[in-house]
């Protein structure tokens, strides 16, 4: 599936060093060290609505990490999914009484154009999960083969205890007790009332054929892919495991990259990732941004509006991509801005080499992505009154993606 188009990233003198992620799994501070390539998979979007903020701060995280991989020096392999087929998506095909491939290519289509409008570095390998049922059914009868899935009615389950392993026992990503991962499996997806399970954290990894949802045939029987599995199978196609950086928004902690890196593991006997990195959720009126609860601040809408996307991008640098904050139209308007003086700035801009600025935007994002610290010391060379050289510029536009 087709991506979007790459944005033209200034080279810079010098390299940043490797830099250092919060990794969920082991609750440090970690060098985010590639081996000979730097390989990456965000999770993607389920394209029932447009892109709202909290998809764009999620994207932004990552793509701030890839652009710092890049200025190392490091070739970066990335992968991202679309979950074109799930069940939110048919429920809002059918409540609008239409075609739920149809609503599907149109989300997509508008998604990509919000993350060129962003300026985000497009992944090298856009995946439709639609695209590769069959793998992941050939993934789901090799679970079945080795004993670590069974058939429930015409579903097959994942044995979490089967699987348990040197590699992956329920619990390491996360670090959740059981408590909280049933409760959070009732929240997000699971099932875990559901009657003939041999255990109620089992997640579904191909649900059989229903009347009038679609489904594929498969040597596991007719139906489609359960949600974690789509993800593991993606990641072993298109990057080497381990890989370097797994990402995603907090709320795929638990169970969704919890039960992708168990299924990888059962299928290879590798770890899914090196490091499990999580962007924080943005809330609006109170509560979280999410489609459910249809508290959606939409980039399209506001780029519609006439927003400069530069601005959208700067007010969702300007949080810690691990916090979790409420959107405001008063972000918008600081970002707007600062946006403006940043402009004023570089518009006198002078031919220099100088890497002062290079260095400290540099030092301020290998440190855990700290945008905030990096949008901080632009602010700075700002205000001391020093002229703007075509390398500051260029800084902004490389490790901010910010073009001026």
């Amino acid at each position: 599936m087709k991506s979007w188009t790459r944005p033209v990233v200034p080279s810079l003198p010098g390299r940043a060093p490797v830099p250092r992620l919060f990794d969920s799994s082991t609750r440090t501070v970690r060098a985010a060290s590639p081996a000979e390539s730097a390989s990456l998979y965000v999770c993607g979007i389920t394209p029932y609505d447009a892109t709202h903020l909290g998809h764009a701060n999620t994207y932004l995280a990552f793509d701030t990490l890839v652009r710092l991989w890049t200025d190392g020096g490091f070739t970066v392999r990335y992968a991202q999914n679309v979950t074109d087929i799930d069940d939110p998506l048919l429920e809002r095909a059918a409540a609008t009484d239409v075609d739920w491939r149809a609503l599907a290519a149109e989300q997509i289509d508008l998604f990509r154009g919000d993350m060129e409008s962003l300026r985000v570095l497009p992944p090298t390998d856009f995946v439709a999960v639609t695209d590769v049922i069959a793998e992941v059914a050939e993934g789901v009868r090799q679970l079945l083969d080795a004993g670590i899935a069974y058939r429930l009615d015409d579903d097959v389950y994942f044995d979490n205890s089967a699987a348990a392993s040197a590699v992956w026992t329920l619990g390491d990503e996360s670090g959740f007790d059981r408590a909280t991962m049933l409760a959070l499996s009732a929240q997000r997806g699971g099932d875990p009332e559901r009657a003939g399970k041999r255990d109620a954290l089992d997640p579904l990894l191909w649900r059989g054929e229903r009347d009038g949802e679609p489904s594929w045939p498969s040597p596991v029987g007719a139906g489609r892919p359960g949600w974690h599995i789509e993800c593991s199978v993606i990641a072993q196609r298109y990057l080497d495991t381990p890989m370097t950086v797994q990402g995603g928004g907090s709320d795929l902690v638990f169970p969704h990259h919890e039960f992708s890196a168990g299924h990888a593991a059962a299928l290879t006997g590798r770890p899914l990732a090196d490091l499990y990195a999580h962007a924080g959720m943005v809330a609006y009126d109170g509560e979280k941004m999410s489609k459910s609860l249809g508290n959606l601040v939409l980039v399209s809408r506001l780029t519609d509006d006439g927003v400069d996307p530069r601005a959208i991008r700067l007010a969702l640098l300007d949080r810690h991509y691990r916090a979790d904050w409420e959107w405001t139209r008063v972000q918008l308007t600081e970002a707007q801005c600062r946006l403006g003086e940043w402009e004023t700035w570089a518009a006198e801009a002078v031919e220099g080499a100088d890497a002062t600025l290079v260095d400290t935007l540099r030092s301020a994002l290998v440190n855990d992505l700290d945008t905030p610290a990096a949008l901080a010391a632009v602010d700075a060379r700002v205000a001391s009154g020093e002229r703007a050289t075509a390398t500051d510029v260029d800084a902004i536009d490389a490790l901010l993606g910010v073009r001026l």
